[in-house]
């Protein structure tokens, strides 16, 4: 275990951003934050990197006993902001100064972080004529560059193009391997590439905490696409093993049954009420499935 959160709470005079929150972070892990925008991500993230002060609760460092645990982190915020007029190495320069990287590392650091998030050509070039892509790149490779045990992340590819998106999250792919990460969006297929675990917050709510593959077992159900040359409505109420019946026109239905033995008998009632199937497809549950189910709920 990396890090034990219990009670977390943030509060704004009246508003409550987040309410008691408790989860723990294990050694290793690649988890994703989701949630709608106002769900209290950025609140979160930010009360863990050590820039907010929580109303109550607290962050525990297992086998970390200074009180003041941000040199363990590594954080990239939402929007970051660099000094236009320095170069990348000089703002890595600045920036490992200021999180205590040894003189005779940070040289070598710099290189090679440059190296890892592809800015080694632009090193010396003025950081207000990167593109977007490019200083969300150099945000990551600050927030790396001391080796943190834990970095953070906040929507770090919502405001990139395709390409931006694909080469940032091939960074925190690569990344996987060698730190614990954290990291909040609201594009679910970005969660579903790169994490191993979900952290789901509505209204500074937790509302799921666990793996991937145990957030699709939970809410996964089989969904069946049909469609007959004569009308299906009235068909289908008649038999009991279906859960739920979607109409998408007097002939095509999509259908939901938590038993996928039942699908025999479901095609075995089409032909006893004499209805001709041309259409006939499976359909899994997707994250974003899922993720409406624990929003609704």
């Amino acid at each position: 275990m990396l890090v034990n959160i219990k009670d977390l709470a943030k509060k704004y005079k009246e508003n409550v951003a987040v309410h008691s929150i408790s989860f723990s972070i294990e050694k290793g892990r690649c988890i994703a934050l989701l949630g709608p925008n106002g769900a209290g991500k950025t609140t979160t993230l930010q009360m863990l990197a050590g820039l907010l002060t929580p109303t109550k609760g607290t962050i525990e460092f297992i086998g970390y006993e200074n009180k003041d645990y941000r040199p363990l982190i590594g954080f990239l915020p939402q929007h970051p902001s660099f000094f236009n007029w320095m170069s990348a190495k000089e703002f890595l320069q600045f920036a490992g100064e200021l999180s205590h990287v040894p003189k005779k590392q940070l040289a070598n650091r710099i290189n090679e972080t440059l190296a890892f998030v592809r800015l080694e050509d632009a090193k010396n070039k003025k950081i207000g004529s990167f593109s977007g892509g490019m200083k969300q790149r150099l945000g990551l490779a600050q927030a790396l560059l001391h080796e943190p045990e834990l970095l953070i992340l906040d929507e770090p590819v919502s405001a990139l193009d395709p390409t931006g998106r694909r080469d940032v999250l091939q960074l925190i792919n690569q990344l996987k391997t060698r730190m614990t990460i954290l990291f909040s969006t609201h594009i679910l297929h970005d969660a579903e590439q790169v994490c191993d675990e979900i952290l789901m917050l509505k209204n500074g709510t937790l509302k799921w905490n666990g793996t991937l593959s145990a957030l699709k077992t939970e809410f996964d159900s089989l969904a069946i696409k049909l469609r007959t040359e004569e009308p299906l409505k009235g068909i289908l109420e008649k038999l009991d093993f279906i859960e739920n019946i979607e109409y998408l026109d007097l002939t095509t239905a999509k259908i939901a049954m938590h038993d996928t033995g039942k699908t025999s008998q479901l095609l075995q009632g089409l032909i006893r009420h004499n209805r001709t199937l041309v259409h006939y497809e499976m359909m899994q549950d997707s994250l974003e499935d899922a993720y409406m189910k624990v929003m609704e709920r």
